[in-house]
Formats: C-alpha cells, structure tokens, sequence
C-alpha cells in the first residue's frame, strides 16, 4: 500500500478548507477499512486540521491520559451514530508543516506495523504520540552538535552489544537513556553509562548527577569510553541508525523508533546530518569503589546534587572486553 505524503496529506486539508457555521468534521478517507482506518479531515466551525484514525470496528473504551502536546491535542470523538475514532487535532498556533510531519509519521508507522490485533495497534499508536510529545519538549528541532555525538556513541555501544550476540529486541528494550534513564542501558541486572568524545588528548565525560554512576541499585555498572574523529571513512547519524534497523525485525524496528524519536531524532532531519564519525577506540571501565566518582554515600553531608567532570584518560580503571561485560550484566 502506497503511504501518503506531506504534500498530499497538506493537499487534502486544503481541499477541506472552507468557512461553516455547521458543527461537525469534514474527511477523506486515507485508508478504508482495516485493522485501522484512516482519514484526513477538518473540524468545524473552528475549521482545524487533523488525523482521524478508527482501530477495529468496535468502541475502544476507557481511554486515560490523552496526550496533549505543544501544537496538537487527542480526543476520542464519534462520526455518525456509534463510529468511535480518536481524532489528532491541530492546535492553534501549532505548526502546520511540523503537525503533517507528525500525521505522515503516524500514518506510515500504523501501516507498516506487522500487528494485526486492533487493540495492540492502539497500543502502538498511543506509545508513538507519547513519542512525538517527548520529541517537542526538546525543541522539535535538529539535534545540537554535543547531543548528536553523544546519540551516535549510544548507537555505536547498540552495534558492539549486537555483536556479541545480544538479541536485538533486547538491546533495544534495556535503552532506556533517551526515555531520561539514569544510565543509558540497562541489560540484564547491569548497567552501562556511554560518554563520547571528539578530543585527540584527554577523555572528558561530563556526570549530571550523584546517581549516574552509583552502582548500589544495578550492579555492575560499566561506563562504556568511545572516541570519535570526524572524518570521511566515518559513518553519519542517519547511515548508523539505517545499519542498526537492517539488524532488527519489524517491531524491534518500531520499538527503535520510538526510542529515536525520545532521543531527539527524526527522520525528516537526516539530510541535515552530514558529519562521518569514525570509531577510533572503545572501552568498557568498570565503576566500582576504585573508580573516582561522587555518589551519595562519598559526598559530605548536606550535598544533594552534583555536576562534575571527569578525564577518562587520567584515571585508572579496569577494562573489560564487550562479551565479558555482557556475561558479568546477565545479558545473554
């Protein structure tokens, strides 16, 4: 099936467009009756843009914590008499050209899922609105140049964890750093923080609280060092992420993109992702009572938070290669 695109799902909407007094929504279908139905409409009298989408042909039921985001709402609304459908309705002042990025991103992840079960689909569109939500509280913007190195140092720690073997569906689930865990992963009982660095000399890795490197709740906890040089042999953020989803089936895939779009990251941006980043080295570092840290059994009384910098390269730690970190975290 042929996915729609901004331009046409735009087209439509102006198609739509036109001054009423009568209530009510004015829609083209975009995709007939399935497992999900779709389709373009506008609400009038305030005569704003949305996504209609109706999952299986029974209500949906009790439906809690609706998103609401900068720039759009979700309601549950009725056409006709007993046709319940969840409408992603365009806010005032919200950006058209960003909201038809969103309803083509909805549009394409419903009919390239591979679930079938109507109630699992909602599921999977409720999670990617929560997504898109997260992704405008960062500032639906490009990602800056410290965070897209620091997105790439945590892809290339999912590559070196593939391959060893790691399932990819549980890779994906234990990345929990761009859903604002306290470490990036958490495989099996463990944890791995990663820090990347650009730097020739020195290692500096920034630790943004007492609780980033404190063990006492997963245990072991690695911090994964990776170095970078830009450079033409290197790989782009887009070709990284493209190699990673050729690695995972159908809902791992979803599943990544969610946590992408978590992360700062959208697809429509990758052109604006030109640099090559090629891996110059890697090393697991055990954090343990040796490693130098402040956490809050070391800091005096008093001290409830702490931002600090440490030089990786200055300090001594013991190093593990990769197959031996994912034994110790439990992972396989």
């Amino acid at each position: 099936m042929d996915l729609p695109s901004k331009e046409e799902i735009l087209g439509t909407w102006r198609a739509l467009s036109g001054q009423t007094e009568q209530e009510g929504w004015r829609t083209i279908v975009l995709v007939p009756e399935g497992v999900c139905a779709l389709r373009a409409g506008r609400c009038f009298p305030s005569n704003e843009e949305g996504l209609l989408v109706r999952f299986g042909v029974g209500g949906m039921g009790p439906l809690s914590g609706l998103p609401v985001a900068t720039g759009f709402k979700v309601e549950k609304i009725r056409l006709g008499e007993n046709e319940e459908w969840l409408a992603l309705i365009r806010q005032p002042g919200g950006s058209l050209d960003l909201f038809a990025t969103v309803v083509v991103d909805l549009v394409s992840a419903l009919l390239q899922c591979p679930i079938q079960d109507d109630r699992q689909l909602l599921n999977v569109f409720m999670k990617r609105l929560r997504a898109w939500m997260s992704f405008m509280k960062k500032g639906a913007s490009v990602l800056g140049p410290e965070a897209e190195l620091g997105l790439v140092g945590e892809l290339y720690c999912m590559s070196i964890l593939l391959a060893t073997g790691c399932p990819a569906e549980s890779v994906v689930e234990s990345w929990i750093g761009p859903m604002d865990g306290l470490q990036d992963f958490q495989p099996g009982h463990g944890a791995i923080e990663v820090k990347s660095t650009l730097a020739k000399a020195g290692f500096p890795a920034s630790i943004l609280s007492l609780e980033q490197l404190d063990d006492s709740v997963r245990k072991p906890l690695f911090l994964c060092a990776c170095r970078f040089s830009v450079d033409p042999a290197g790989v782009s953020l887009p070709a990284r992420i493209a190699s990673l989803k050729e690695q995972m089936d159908e809902a791992t895939a979803v599943a990544f993109g969610f946590a992408l779009l978590h992360a700062g990251y959208l697809d429509a941006h990758a052109d604006s992702y030109t640099r090559q980043f090629f891996e110059v080295s890697a090393r697991y570092m055990l954090v343990d009572e040796k490693f130098p840290r402040l956490i809050a059994g070391n800091v005096p009384e008093g001290v409830v938070w702490a931002k600090y910098e440490i030089d990786l390269d200055a300090i001594e730690a013991r190093l593990y290669p990769a197959g031996t970190v994912i034994e110790m975290i439990g992972m396989n």
